[in-house]
């Protein structure tokens, strides 16, 4: 049986209070149940109005007592369902207010929770509310991944009150595919700030060589590899977030907020000119020579890893652990897997070590933020880029130009490619067509990849909307896949109907 874990807090007034509420929002999931206990007048509507108000965005949210309707329902980006059980005539009623329902589309509280406390799921969180003072004590009890986001949220608090932010307003900003989210916080006359909430990264199963993928890709572990990187390309002359405050052990980051300029048009499209940009930026970075140990703190270094043949491997493995299973409805055989991993090595001799230098690795539209009122490199603000390499600088030009979220028409690839080559060029000495083919190759290594992870987010994860997007990453394989010089690589993905659409 698993032990149940506890935490206190005194709360010296309803603004508290209300905060409280805001900090438990911000760490809440669908399915998600809160019990809140507490005499008349402890403060339960007081948590529960500030919680709801955080989730819907709005301060000044109407948020009515249901003490008569027995449940109140908001239709927030997280759905949110008040139950109130005190006068419910038995724990049977519960079914017929879709209890059960609530549950399944998002977050219940729940004050009275002991009028039915046999119908309540063992994962709910617990928090008791009790005067104390001119204050209230509040007692958070509960087990499992609940408990721990909530406790990460207070914690997050904390740092926030460490860094002189104590008393800011936090909000949702944006989350990404990884562990990693981050949330605007503002307060009276100062600028918002981004927190970041960058827990350490759990590592998978191994996979192969007893290592777990992350592993084996070199995937960014800690938080200190972001701000190694981030000092390094603002003293290179990059727009990065500047950094606030840091809490290296656990995670958080206070960060410059670098504004919300969309890179693509208001219908999601790219901008050719914003893409050319873009590309004149990457080969400013590429054109540098970057030391692959960089300080995040006294005496704190993050090594930055190579993009090496067996994490290039790896990553193109995905396509056949994950999309030949979904296109053939079967296993993918030894033979096609060995002569796969044939192909592809042949094809990575050739980048032979030429044209190495900093991998952003997700240089694309979701990373990039678009600031037209400044001139020059400054109208590009970079936001992610922890998972830095050392390797073939090409690949970052195909994250741009065949941007994975983004139909990039071909004039626009071309265009942006282009503009990449045209700045090396200006710069100094440059092989075109040594780039040229490097870019053929990681662009197909990195849409095999995508199509792999996109497959696998709908089959593990249950995200089916990525599927959406596996005609366009199907489109900028096959183009990346006419350069000459993949000529077998091409074959080989034809033969094996590698490239078939998923059924």
């Amino acid at each position: 049986m698993t032990t149940a874990r506890s935490l206190e807090l005194f709360l010296p007034d309803d603004v508290a209070t209300t905060r409280l509420g805001e900090d438990l929002a911000l760490a809440l999931k669908a399915g998600d149940v809160l019990l809140l206990d507490g005499d008349l007048g402890a403060g339960k509507t007081t948590l529960a109005r500030g919680l709801i108000r955080a989730l819907a965005g709005d301060p000044a949210h109407e948020v009515p007592s249901p003490t008569f309707t027995l449940v109140q329902s908001y239709d927030t980006p997280l759905p949110v369902h008040h139950f109130d059980l005190y006068r419910l005539s038995s724990p049977d009623e519960l079914e017929e207010l879709g209890f059960d329902e609530a549950i399944g589309s998002g977050v219940a509280l729940v004050e009275w929770p002991q009028r039915a406390a046999d119908a309540m799921p063992a994962t709910s969180l617990r928090i008791a509310l009790d005067h104390e003072g001119e204050g209230r004590r509040v007692t958070i009890t509960g087990t499992g991944t609940t408990f721990d986001r909530v406790a990460r949220s207070l914690a997050m608090r904390e740092f926030l009150a460490a860094c002189g932010w104590g008393e800011a307003r936090r909000a949702r900003f944006v989350g990404d595919a990884s562990a990693r989210a981050y949330e605007t916080v503002t307060r009276d006359r100062s600028k918002p700030l981004v927190l970041m909430n960058s827990p350490r990264l759990v590592l998978g199963p191994p996979v192969r060589d007893g290592k777990p993928y992350a592993e084996i890709a070199h995937t960014a572990q800690s938080v200190v590899a972001f701000v190694g990187i981030d000092r390094a390309l603002a003293a290179g002359g990059v727009s990065v977030p500047g950094i606030v405050a840091q809490d290296l052990d656990r995670g958080f980051l206070l960060l410059e907020h670098l504004g919300t300029g969309a890179f693509l048009d208001p219908d999601g499209r790219p901008i050719a000119e914003r893409y050319a940009a873009a590309a004149e930026l990457l080969a400013m970075i590429h054109g540098k020579h970057w030391n692959d140990r960089l300080e995040a703190a006294p005496g704190v270094v993050h090594h930055v890893p190579p993009f090496d043949r067996d994490a290039l491997m790896i990553e193109v493995d995905l396509l056949v652990d994950w999309y030949v299973p979904a296109v053939t409805g079967a296993p993918p055989s030894d033979a096609l897997r060995d002569g796969y991993h044939a192909a592809w090595n042949t094809v990575f001799g050739r980048l032979a070590d030429k044209q190495y230098g900093l991998v952003l690795r997700d240089y694309h539209s979701p990373n990039i933020i678009w600031r037209g009122d400044r001139q020059g490199h400054d109208r590009l603000g970079i936001v992610d880029f922890q998972d830095a390499l050392i390797g073939p600088v090409a690949y970052d030009v195909a994250s741009l130009a065949m941007d994975a979220r983004v139909t990039v028409p071909e004039d626009i690839e071309r265009g942006t490619v282009d503009a990449y080559v045209a700045a090396r060029h200006a710069a100094g000495s440059f092989d075109e067509a040594e780039f040229r083919e490097a870019y053929a190759i990681m662009a197909a290594q990195r849409n095999s990849k995508i199509l792999g992870i996109f497959v696998r987010l709908d089959r593990r994860d249950g995200k089916p909307q990525y599927l959406q997007h596996l005609p366009r990453i199907r489109d900028y394989l096959g183009r990346a896949l006419a350069h000459p010089a993949l000529a077998d690589l091409r074959d080989f993905y034809r033969k094996n109907r590698l490239l078939e659409e998923f059924a």
